[in-house]
């Protein structure tokens, strides 16, 4: 036996000889948990103000030890996937940075250093895992959401069902129905993914599409409906894309085409397309909110107003933003424009940086590579949501979470591996 048979056996003998990767992959399964918010957000905080209850901040602290420790045992391995997605890092070094011109810097302290370990985390799950090992993390977190969902509506419908608000729709683990119904529409998009990888339990992944679009119905969400459609329908469109060089071709053009149409709707004004398909324009009072918000942005267009803050400060500009739309405004609904609030056009730049830089490398891979399935489609679901949905550089967000871990993944070179 020579040194390279003896380093080949001893690299193939280190999974068995360690429980390293069995912890490793149990404390990323169990930090997701934490940071989808189930159950322990409706059993510790109140849904209109979570950040101020200090029995769930006293939860989020052994995460961000769980996440030193694990990134101190790859620190080189971390330091490298920070590097190559930069403007990620960029992005919450800004946010604590916003820290000496916020409206509040306690709280925008406070609030961009859990962004900096909701990153740090997501950059470590990029630096840890193949596209493999990343979609089985993903996927395990979602069956286990899923069943728990499906207990708590079953079994406990008192805590798993509202009673109140939209009654008889289903909220799972969450506090309300849309909450579970997106989770669900992301759950469908793991398993495919994970399916793609996972040839000898592929049928095991796609049978529990079944629940999870059940979920979808019984959260009665029509923006989940369609998210899950999208996590059906994206990855069959690659796989004939690939199948068919002409349907291909066919189903490129028809997205630069839906591209284009979009950004020419834009320009010439949305409301003439909302009124042509008899939609109210207002999309549920969310434009009046916009244009509110737009009034105020103009007194610190390229700053913002501090990471976190701009909704918390009552006696501030969101003061003017709820007495111009007459209801109590908790957020922008709208990922770019939070963003802008919180950092200004400089967030944003970076923020559209990173999202663009994963969405044209995820793209360039349509014809190869079994990542695209989940990649692409996720990337897709991701930007159409940032337009109705505060989901752009979240603190302890698992949807940011997967944000990061997925750019960070596409920025490496694809040989790389942990």
């Amino acid at each position: 036996m020579n040194a390279f048979d003896r380093a080949d056996m001893w690299r193939g003998a280190v999974p068995r000889l360690t429980f390293l990767p069995l912890v490793e992959y149990a404390l990323a399964v169990i930090a997701l948990l934490l940071f989808s918010q189930a159950l322990l957000g409706p059993l510790l905080a109140d849904p209109e103000q979570p950040d101020a209850s200090e029995a769930l901040r006293l939860v989020w602290l052994p995460v961000y030890g769980v996440t030193l420790l694990l990134v101190a045992v790859r620190p080189l391995a971390v330091l490298d996937v920070m590097i190559r997605a930069w403007p990620l890092v960029a992005l919450a070094l800004l946010a604590a940075l916003s820290t000496f011109w916020s409206l509040d810097p306690d709280v925008t302290s406070r609030r961009a250093l859990a962004l900096a370990f909701t990153t740090l985390f997501g950059l470590w799950l990029a630096a840890r895992f193949d596209w493999r090992g990343l979609l089985t993390v993903l996927a395990v977190t979602f069956a286990i959401l899923m069943a728990g969902s499906a207990l708590a509506g079953a079994l406990f419908p008192a805590f798993g069902v509202m009673h109140e608000i939209h009654p008889g729709a289903w909220r799972g683990l969450w506090w309300e129905k849309n909450t579970l119904g997106a989770m669900m529409g992301w759950a469908m998009l793991a398993f495919t993914g994970l399916a793609a990888f996972d040839a000898k339990r592929r049928l095991i992944w796609l049978a529990l599409l079944a629940p999870a679009f059940a979920l979808v119905l019984l959260s009665t969400s029509r923006t989940a409906l369609l998210a899950a459609l999208i996590a059906l329908a994206g990855p069959m469109m690659i796989a004939m894309a690939r199948r068919d060089f002409t349907f291909g071709a066919m189903a490129v053009m028809a997205g630069l085409t839906g591209v284009g149409l979009a950004a020419l709707v834009i320009a010439i004004g949305p409301m003439v397309l909302l009124e042509a398909l008899g939609r109210d324009a207002t999309l549920t009072g969310r434009t009046d909110i916009w244009e509110a918000l737009f009034r105020q942005m103009a007194d610190r267009p390229l700053l913002g107003f501090g990471y976190g803050v701009f909704w918390q400060v009552e006696n501030g500009p969101a003061f003017w933003v709820r007495q111009e739309t007459v209801w109590p405004v908790p957020t922008a609904h709208n990922g770019w424009l939070e963003t802008a609030l919180s950092m200004g056009l400089f967030g944003v730049a970076i923020a559209a940086i990173a999202y663009l830089g994963a969405l044209i490398s995820a793209a360039w891979r349509l014809f190869s590579g079994n990542e695209t399935y989940w990649a692409l489609t996720f990337l897709i679901m991701w930007g159409l949501i940032s337009f109705s949905e505060s989901n752009l550089a979240e603190q302890n967000s698992m949807m940011w979470v997967m944000f990061t871990a997925t750019a960070a993944k596409l920025a490496q070179p694809r040989a790389a591996a942990p």
